[in-house]
């Protein structure tokens, strides 16, 4: 798989669901979030990544985190990549795994869990639940509809503190 360069958020949301769930069985499952360490970068299969994580892991002002179903921590569902600005987090990266992506994917609501974890740092971190990213400009609209963003300008999108609690409560109130 050809790795892709990029900072504008590019992933279809396939849905808000609690937790994480087979999208064939219907089935729900507990999700955790946990760093990724360069130690554990041989988790990390080139082929199965559109995105470099392992260049990635090696900015130091960024956190990549690793989305795996309770008690199944070797199998990653998807990353992400975030970093702390003055006022809010800022998501460089996120993917799913390659099982979870297209027609034929295992999980749905992957994406959606990375980015109410995002807003429950801003929150822990004392910005009121606020995350930016650049969003690529065909997903605007979707990212308006289904993460309850707000578009700024060009790429950029804002998710607010509002927002962030619809999400969190979403995915983390259990």
């Amino acid at each position: 798989m050809k790795h892709v360069k990029s900072n504008m958020i590019d992933i279809e949301i396939d849905g808000l669901t609690n937790s994480i769930r087979n999208a064939i069985s219907g089935d729900t499952f507990d999700t955790e979030i946990y760093p990724l360490t360069t130690k554990q970068l041989s988790e990390i299969k080139k082929e199965d990544w559109l995105f470099d994580w392992k260049r990635e892991i090696r900015h130091p002002e960024r956190n990549v985190y690793k989305l795996v179903i309770f008690k199944n921590e070797k199998i990653i569902q998807g990353l992400l990549s975030i970093s702390e600005e003055k006022d809010h987090i800022y998501m460089h990266l996120i993917e799913n795994a390659r099982f979870n992506k297209g027609k034929h994917k295992l999980y749905e609501g992957v994406p959606g869990n990375l980015v109410a974890f995002a807003c429950k740092q801003s929150f822990e971190k004392g910005y009121s639940g606020y995350v930016s990213f650049d969003a690529k400009t065909s997903l605007i609209k979707h990212y308006q509809q289904t993460l309850f963003a707000t578009h700024f300008r060009g790429t950029k999108m804002y998710i607010d503190s509002i927002s962030a609690n619809r999400l969190i409560n979403q995915y983390f109130n259990k």
